[in-house]
């Protein structure tokens, strides 16, 4: 079985400039992923997928080869998962090679590690499923009293059946998180999702499961890191 990492980065990131790029405790937040990658050890090639010769240089420095930019669905309108597609399709056809199996791991994701990749993949041979979401179990944020604002200041509740509850009498809500998402590459490109038929979950620590996209997501990674 041969498998490929694919770490999604373009270089037109609008919420924060150079997102993928940008100091993130001392290293440019792309390279984390990409050591976790080198570290978990389990990884036939490890592909960078971007537009940007900026990124691609980071990605050289750092210790993977970029030996191409990618060719389509660099825009900020098409699904990440397109992209990685597409970064398979170069990939084969670069290297003369096939794949099995595709691990996405996206570059804006600097708390998960070496081991979250093992402990997802091992799920995924495990579970012997096609497809394979990473998720995180909230916390003290609790979903199941969650509410929207109207714009005439009422407030509609999104999950009644939790209203006049004790949090302790709660079942465990999860989210998803895209720092680990796995597929078989024949099915991903059939269903060009990786919710693609019968996925699965695997849960990872909430604290390694941030996606950076914005400021106040940086800043708590940050925070976050500190506690380690």
């Amino acid at each position: 079985m041969k498998i490929i990492a694919v770490i999604p980065a373009r270089g037109g990131s609008k919420r924060i400039p150079k997102k993928n790029i940008i100091d993130f405790m001392g290293k440019p937040i792309l390279a984390w992923t990409i050591e976790a990658a080198r570290k978990s050890k389990i990884f036939d090639r490890i592909i960078l997928s971007t537009d940007s010769e900026d990124i691609a240089s980071v990605g050289r420095e750092f210790g993977i080869d970029v030996p191409f930019l990618r060719t389509d669905k660099s825009d900020d309108i098409s699904p990440v998962t397109e992209a990685t597609i597409v970064a398979v399709k170069q990939a084969e056809r670069f290297y003369n090679e096939k794949y099995d199996v595709v691990v996405q791991l996206m570059a804006n994701a600097p708390l998960r590690n070496e081991n979250d990749i093992k402990n997802h993949f091992n799920f995924f041979i495990d579970s012997k499923s096609d497809f394979q979401i990473s998720s995180f179990k909230f916390g003290w944020m609790n979903p199941w009293w969650s509410f929207k604002l109207n714009q005439d200041g009422t407030s509609e509740w999104m999950l009644k059946e939790g209203i006049n509850k004790r949090s302790q009498d709660l079942e465990d809500l999860y989210c998803p998180t895209g720092v680990i998402w796995i597929a078989k590459v024949d099915k991903l490109i059939e269903s060009n999702t990786f919710y693609g038929p019968g996925y699965k979950f695997c849960e990872i620590d909430w604290k390694h499961a941030v996606d950076i996209d914005n400021y106040e997501d940086l800043e708590f990674a940050k925070a976050l890191f500190m506690l380690k």
